[in-house]
């Protein structure tokens, strides 16, 4: 699974790509703090204008605008490119997995749901591995960044329940994120949805391979088929019902979510403490360092996935090293 960053041929997609994308990554984190300015700007702006009437020209107006746009075009333009850079990217990691997959199939044919784990599994993995790294990697970049910025526009403004204490708005975010994450992810566990995820795929597997055996062989009876099928669609309404629990922790607190910061600054708002732009800048950073922090709720159900998929590729990959030591026995 990992021979694409051990292997010399591989060398310079899996280290000079990867550098490629994390500086990428690291740019648009910048972007992102200038926007971040941007709204703390515009928003004073339109405050005045509503204030005193005529005090804002259409000029600066618009000029405000043009200023947002130009950021949002370079962002774009960054994003666009680097997506088209990571699917070759990962269809290399894809190639490393298969190349060595393809040079024992002679024997991994044998094991059941071979065709799936080279040619589905593989995909997944490779995708899920870098959706997860880069995420990861952007959201620590992003509490690097905002973290300072958050903790300077709280100074000095009453926070709910923290009172005047200048850490309040930054351990208000940290408490509220890493106790929904705690909370969802033990939510997880108990609900077992890495072992159904794999079990899932397992009867889709035997499932795929019996059909595939029918497309040559008319004597396989539909009752197999019909069998077979009645193991998916069990295992399926298993995963309905897990997720149907765990999807009511997950919805309910990314709802709160969107009230969080406005509760924190409450008293600042009431008492007239803040100005409109400054509000929207520490809402936004805010948004920013708890929705980094929340990183593991947000990727959950994609590490279960990972964790699934990691699993069926051990397992095969475990099943093809046995069979080479009975050989050599």
């Amino acid at each position: 699974m990992f021979k694409f960053f051990t292997e010399k041929q591989w060398a310079l997609w899996a280290y000079l790509g990867s550098i490629i994308i994390l500086s990428s990554l690291w740019v648009q984190v910048q972007i992102d703090v200038k926007i971040n300015e941007w709204f703390g700007e515009f928003y004073d702006m339109i405050q005045k204008a509503l204030a005193e009437p005529n005090t804002v020209t259409i000029e600066e107006y618009f000029g405000g605008l043009w200023s947002f746009i130009s950021l949002a075009m370079i962002y774009v333009a960054i994003a666009v490119l680097v997506s088209f850079f990571t699917n070759h990217f990962l269809f290399r990691w894809r190639t490393a997995m298969v190349d060595w997959y393809h040079s024992v199939y002679d024997k991994a044919r044998k094991i059941e749901g071979a065709s799936q784990r080279v040619q589905e599994d593989t995909i997944k993995f490779s995708r899920i591995m870098e959706s997860l790294g880069t995420s990861f990697i952007s959201a620590v970049m992003i509490i690097v960044e905002f973290l300072p910025i958050l903790f300077g526009l709280s100074i000095g403004i009453p926070i709910f329940f923290f009172g005047d204490w200048e850490y309040g708005l930054v351990v208000g975010a940290l408490i509220w994120s890493v106790g929904g994450t705690l909370f969802l992810v033990g939510l997880g566990l108990i609900l077992r949805l890495v072992g159904v995820e794999y079990d899932l795929q397992k009867q889709e597997a035997a499932y795929r391979k019996i059909l595939v055996i029918a497309e040559d062989d008319a004597d396989v009876r539909p009752k197999t088929l019909n069998e077979l099928f009645d193991d998916v669609r069990k295992i399926h309404f298993v995963s309905y019902l897990r997720y149907l629990y765990f999807n009511i922790g997950n919805i309910a607190y990314l709802q709160l979510n969107v009230l969080s910061a406005y509760v924190f600054l409450a008293p600042a708002i009431v008492a007239g403490a803040v100005t409109l732009g400054v509000m929207q800048q520490i809402i936004r950073a805010f948004g920013r360092v708890e929705g980094s922090m929340q990183y593991l709720l947000k990727a959950w159900p994609t590490i279960i996935e990972l964790a699934s998929v990691y699993k069926r590729l051990r397992e095969f990959e475990t099943q093809i090293e046995l069979m080479d030591e009975r050989l050599t026995e």
